[in-house]
């Protein structure tokens, strides 16, 4: 089940990362890669914990997940059962997914509310 939500968060971003002329093996290589080293570096901040040594930061954790390894962080987050409890870790962990599905979105509508942002604050900066 948990892989079919990830599958399923994929195909706007995977499909906006098409239309804009990146070939798809490119895609899926980069999604697999940087996921598998976010889902390894939460098992290793897992094991950690357990230990009770030192852990990896938060912030490092959330760099990971906005550099697309997110699916890989949901994975982890499932079945390691780490940082699936934190409310606070994970209202920024789903505004990440949240990111990168509307910036999959706005790219699919030629960065339509991008540009609209950017000529607002041009407009009230002069």
């Amino acid at each position: 089940m948990n892989f079919l939500i990830v599958v399923t968060l994929l195909v706007l971003p995977v499909y906006a990362a098409h239309q804009l002329g990146i070939a798809f093996l490119w895609v899926i290589l980069y999604a697999v890669l940087v996921s598998a080293a976010t889902y390894w570096i939460y098992a290793v901040d897992k094991r950690r914990a357990e230990a009770g040594s030192w852990r990896i930061s938060e912030a490092q954790l959330h760099l990971l997940e906005l550099l697309g390894g997110w699916p890989g962080a949901f994975l982890a987050q499932r079945r390691l059962r780490h940082k699936c409890s934190k409310g606070s870790y994970q209202m920024m962990f789903w505004l990440i997914v949240l990111a990168w599905q509307f910036a999959a979105c706005d790219s699919l509508q030629n960065w339509r509310f991008t540009h609209a942002v950017l000529n607002h604050f041009q407009r009230t900066a002069h």
